[in-house]
């Protein structure tokens, strides 16, 4: 039996981000690519597996072909937002597995940009086929969807729009920190409560912003580590779990799919909730961050919003730091958002965040932490355990 090589994420890097009128999708993905071999230290021709989803007829071989790559390993699995680290997971095992050495992660995307020139609507459609041909007649949008299970936790919980809003003004906190965030002067509960209406509960800074951007991230062989120029972060643990599609197959609008991922991802990892020094949570709505932090095991089902509103997000002065860069609340969230985790992830291991630095209680650099996205209307997950090297 062939021993499983250790896997490690090598290299990291954004694209332009935020507002990016002059770019295309493709260009986005290629430039977050070379900055993420940069980090790395690592020439392109190691590179033999490549990921992503999104974009493209024949996703991703339309996006290889641009990047001039001729991987011999491809993933596509496309699951939305929680993509990432799904394929991240399944890219860790197959470097381990000897199936491949090198594997590049790459988005790219124009969706703000795109909704400025009028090459699509704000309005993001699944269409109506299939399952959710049941559903389309009643005029569920996504977000009302997310706004639908929000209100059923604040039903059967008690949880209050307040305690939601906290997840909001603790993200835009933690954007001050990040220059490079969209959005970065602080809000408060009044700000959020007395926003627009989107959809109930949620009023406009309960939603994630629309912004342009693209991240890559470059996972690599243990024995690739000491050709690379920077610390490796290891992968120490995933997993993944798929639940609905129709709203009406899932059983309980108050846990989402991290409930699976979480468990698994920690189970395998060897580690604790208890042990994560931070964590970077897919929020394109607040609930999203509040009942993940429940299902990963951060407080029980139904404490969601007793746990955030004591200020715990917060990267200055927070027990556990969320989204240490603003998250999609208030950095950057041009779509599929989950790579943008990882990248984020990483650098904190790293130390390389600044101002926004996460330290644990002795001042030393954190060791451990957990990554859990979201894909469609709490569909799917993908969970992510990384340790310092």
């Amino acid at each position: 039996m062939v021993a499983r090589r250790k896997v490690a994420v090598v290299g990291v890097a954004l694209s332009d981000c935020g507002r990016v009128d002059d770019a295309t999708p493709y260009a986005l993905h290629a430039q977050a690519a070379r900055r993420a071999l940069a980090d790395a230290g690592l020439d392109r021709s190691l590179v033999d597996g490549f990921a992503s989803a999104g974009l493209g007829t024949l996703a991703p071989v339309e996006v290889a072909e641009y990047l001039g790559l001729r991987p011999t390993w491809v993933d596509s699995t496309s699951v939305g937002g929680s993509a990432w680290e799904v394929m991240a997971a399944h890219a860790a095992d197959a470097i381990a597995a000897g199936h491949a050495r090198v594997v590049l992660l790459a988005y790219g995307s124009t969706a703000r940009a795109d909704v400025k020139a009028g090459r699509r609507t704000g309005t993001l459609s699944f269409g109506t086929r299939g399952p959710l041909q049941f559903e389309a007649p009643y005029g569920h949008t996504l977000i009302a969807k997310y706004a639908m299970a929000a209100r059923r936790h604040m039903i059967e919980y008690g949880t209050t729009i307040e305690q939601l809003a906290e997840v909001a003004v603790q993200a835009r906190a933690n954007a001050a920190l990040n220059p490079e965030a969209m959005f970065r002067a602080p809000v408060t509960l009044d700000e959020v409560a007395s926003g627009p209406m989107i959809a109930d509960p949620f009023t406009k800074l309960h939603c994630c912003v629309r912004s342009d951007g693209g991240a890559a991230v470059l996972l690599a062989a243990e024995e690739y580590v000491p050709d690379c120029r920077t610390a490796p972060v290891w992968v120490l643990g995933s997993g993944e779990h798929i639940s609905h599609s129709a709203m009406s197959e899932w059983p309980d609008f108050t846990v989402s799919p991290a409930a699976v991922s979480g468990r698994l991802a920690f189970d395998r990892a060897g580690v604790r909730p208890s042990e994560i020094d931070f964590a970077e949570i897919y929020d394109a709505f607040t609930y999203m961050t509040l009942v993940t932090l429940e299902d990963l095991g951060f407080c029980a089902k139904g404490e969601g919003g007793a746990f955030v509103e004591k200020g715990r997000l917060r990267v200055e002065g927070g027990e556990l730091p969320v989204n240490t860069d603003g998250g999609g609340l208030s950095a950057q969230h041009p779509g599929m958002r989950g790579l943008f985790l990882l990248v984020e992830a990483v650098r904190q291991l790293r130390g390389e965040c600044g101002d926004r630095q996460v330290r644990r209680a002795d001042g030393s650099l954190p060791q451990l932490t957990v990554a859990s996205g979201t894909g469609g209307w709490f569909c799917s997950s993908g969970t992510v355990v990384l340790g310092a090297g």
